[in-house]
C-alpha cells in the first residue's frame, strides 16, 4: 500500500544517571522533615531531570509544594511563638 511509513525508531535515551525519583524523594522527605529550603531545591533538581530523561515531574512538584508549606507553617509558628522549643 502506498503511503505506509514505518514507525519511527525509538528515541534514544541520553546518555547519564536518570535520578529524577531520588532527587524527588530526597526532596520531599528532608522538605517535610528538616529544612524546606533543600526540598524545594531537591524538588527543582527531579524536574530539571524529569525534562531531561523524559519521565514524570510530578514528584519534584510535590517536594517543591510540601517543602513551600513546611516553609510558610514554620514561619507562622515562629512569628506567633507557637513555635515548639524557639523560647
Amino acid at each position: 500500500m502506498a503511503g505506509q511509513y514505518p514507525y519511527p525508531p525509538p528515541r534514544p535515551v541520553p546518555s547519564g544517571r536518570n535520578r529524577t525519583t531520588l532527587w524527588g524523594v530526597l526532596g520531599i522527605v528532608i522538605g517535610l522533615i528538616c529544612c524546606g529550603v533543600l526540598g524545594v531545591i531537591f524538588g527543582y533538581l527531579s524536574i530539571r531531570d524529569a525534562r531531561r530523561y523524559g519521565s514524570s515531574p510530578v514528584l519534584g512538584w510535590v517536594a517543591i509544594v510540601l517543602s513551600v508549606l513546611n516553609i510558610l507553617g514554620t514561619g507562622i509558628l515562629r512569628g506567633t511563638g507557637n513555635y515548639p522549643g524557639w523560647r
